[in-house]
């Protein structure tokens, strides 16, 4: 049973506005989400006055003062004035839960087109302070003083995944390093992303100057980087002739993990499971069904739990679906065509509302260099803490 089926009406996607990724020094948290908001309306074929409701997701945490910028929207027009607004913040995940939220409102009826925005800048803030920050979306971590950062979160999980599967996991450091250059690859076709060279596998899976290790066995091809950047969508009940055909959400799933490391399975990803089961069950499809994903690679270990979690490989078997090229823009379920967070890079609270723009101009043929031939449903994966607040969406063509 779809969604529409399930609550009896449509949850459409009928515009959608991306700013670029990167270092954005001329530009500021209010133009960003101006930007990609007075995109996203334009694309819809919508009038400002036509919103209903305004979710912005941005996780923030310190690395700006302004810690209340859920009216900046309203700078987009006159039309706006008194729009119910809400900033809506769950670690790297608060752009999903920001789409959440806007759907949730369409389907309780209190609102019949819904803008989302996800934006985030944190490349002003010094190296100390955006470290501080994104540690505080962990339990153990939070507070204190770390020269790893989060890399040394994910260095963890991976080597927890080594131990526990051994030779079973392949060669992991040169898995992971071709995860890397698969996402560098695809990011050079993406004229939204932060990186985009070509740094080929033997790079990626070199520890050298230019590619130094930051935790083992994370080198610093493994890791995303600190990003400006934002982006936007219109929810809609119906379709609202905008500039492009809508995309219809199919089903959504959410799920959190226990948040203390010593109640987590470090590399079962336990909710993350939960969120993609949730998600195409809703849909009523199997992951065989989908022609691509967009997945949370904060981390190139993350991407290879991915592929575990949304059940494309048993356990501890995720090297095959790089092995075999399952994965790669060729294979039978493209991820992260996109270049991902590892390329597109990962501005933490545009990202979720960011992996379903670039679903959206997938299902709609307007990916340009990143298209794919006539896809027709693909999803998106987004996640905050290691593996703690997990969502799924499953997009489909109308």
């Amino acid at each position: 049973m779809s969604l529409r089926e399930q609550f009896g009406k449509d949850v459409l996607l009928t515009g959608w506005g991306h700013s670029r990724f990167g270092k954005l020094t001329d530009e500021t948290l209010e133009s960003l989400i101006v930007q990609v908001a007075t995109e996203a309306i334009g694309n819809a074929g919508i009038e400002p006055g036509q919103i209903d409701e305004i979710y912005l997701g941005q996780f923030n945490s310190g690395m700006m003062p302004l810690a209340f910028p859920s009216s900046l929207a309203l700078q987009v027009s006159e039309q706006l004035a008194n729009v119910p607004s809400t900033r809506v913040e769950n670690a790297c995940a608060s752009g999903s839960a920001a789409f959440q939220q806007g759907t949730k409102s369409l389907l309780a009826g209190t609102a019949k087109t819904v803008l989302v925005i996800g934006a985030e800048k944190m490349t002003h803030a010094g190296a100390d302070v955006v470290g501080a920050a994104l540690l505080g979306a962990d339990y153990d971590m939070a507070g204190k003083a770390s020269s790893t950062g989060f890399t040394g979160l994910f260095a963890e999980v991976a080597k927890h995944y080594e131990k526990r599967y051994g030779a079973g996991a392949g060669n992991l450091s040169d898995v992971l390093g071709t995860i890397a250059a698969k996402n560098h690859r695809n990011g050079v076709d993406n004229p939204y992303a932060q990186l985009r060279k070509d740094l080929g596998e033997e790079f990626c899976r070199t520890v050298s100057d230019k590619n130094p290790m930051v935790a083992d066995p994370l080198r610093r091809t493994d890791c995303s980087p600190v990003s400006d950047g934002a982006a936007a969508v219109v929810l809609s009940v119906s379709p609202t002739g905008g500039a492009t055909a809508p995309v219809r959400l199919a089903g959504f799933g959410h799920a959190n993990d226990f948040f203390p490391t010593e109640r987590r399975d470090p590399t079962a990803f336990t909710a993350t499971r939960a969120s993609w089961q949730r998600a195409l069950g809703m849909a009523g499809v199997g992951l065989d069904e989908l022609d691509f994903a967009e997945v949370h690679d904060c981390f190139t270990i993350a991407e290879l739990l991915m592929y575990e979690a949304m059940g494309l490989t048993e356990p501890g078997q995720g090297s095959r679906a790089i092995e075999e090229g399952w994965v790669f823009k060729d294979g039978k379920l493209p991820v992260n065509v996109s270049g991902g967070l590892k390329a597109k890079g990962h501005p933490v609270g545009a990202t979720g509302v960011s992996q379903h723009v670039i679903a959206a101009m997938q299902l709609t043929g307007t990916a340009g260099a990143m298209q794919l031939a006539n896809p027709r449903r693909g999803a998106v994966q987004n996640m905050g803490g290691v593996g703690i607040a997990n969502y799924v969406s499953v997009l489909e063509a109308v």
